[in-house]
């Protein structure tokens, strides 16, 4: 009878219990994929991720930093000096407008000077010299340079005889009846002629108007 081996002999481990050589060759993991741990993952996921959320937090954290004062007193400095450049732009227009404006009325009284001159004439001469055609001739003709002038600056006479009735510029100030039909609401006398300047009505037409009662 064999006596068993001695005591402190330790009996080798079966194959299954120690795992294959492969198991412990490089790249080789005794678990399996499943229980591979993320931290020494080859691709580096786990740290890209660590990194990633720093970044974020860093960003958040400048972003929500508030503006030094020189940031406010730039910001302030720009604001100031467009409020000026815009005052000044707005009193500029003004300007110009008021200088346009007066240099059109130059014009207009630029040409109305000669008939000015030729009304002082008029006005001076000595009526027991003077006979009633003389100055009715000298009238007329003050009026055509004035009309002209006038006229010439966008002036236009309103004076509708025999015109249909317009109440856009004509107002009747008062009517006569007509015995023909194709005459009502048809203008028969002027009492004031109107005037349009430039499109812009200036004053109706006092008209009297034909009215056919059937």
């Amino acid at each position: 009878m064999r006596h068993s081996k001695k005591k402190g002999e330790q009996a080798p481990l079966s194959e299954q219990v120690m795992g294959s050589e492969n198991d412990f060759a490089p790249g080789g993991n005794a678990a399996g994929d499943e229980g591979a741990d993320p931290s020494f993952d080859s691709s580096g996921g786990t740290a890209a991720a660590d990194g990633s959320g720093a970044a974020g937090t860093a960003s958040l954290d400048a972003t929500e930093t508030p503006p030094s004062d020189s940031d406010v007193a730039g910001e302030r400095e720009k604001y100031l000096r467009l409020a000026a450049e815009y005052d000044n732009y707005r009193k500029r227009s003004a300007k110009e407008r008021s200088d346009a404006g007066t240099r059109a009325q130059a014009d207009l009284v630029r040409q109305l000077i000669e008939a000015l001159d030729d009304v002082a004439r008029f006005a001076h001469v000595d009526p027991a010299t003077t006979d009633a055609a003389t100055v009715v001739q000298g009238v007329d003709m003050v009026e055509k340079k004035l009309l002209k002038s006038l006229g010439s600056a966008g002036l236009e006479i309103i004076n509708p005889v025999g015109e249909t009735f317009d109440p856009a510029l004509h107002e009747a100030v008062a009517t006569e009846p007509t015995s023909a039909r194709e005459d009502d609401h048809v203008v028969s006398r002027v009492y004031q002629p109107g005037y349009v300047f430039k499109s812009q009505l200036l004053r109706p037409a006092r008209v009297v108007v034909k009215q056919w009662n059937g």
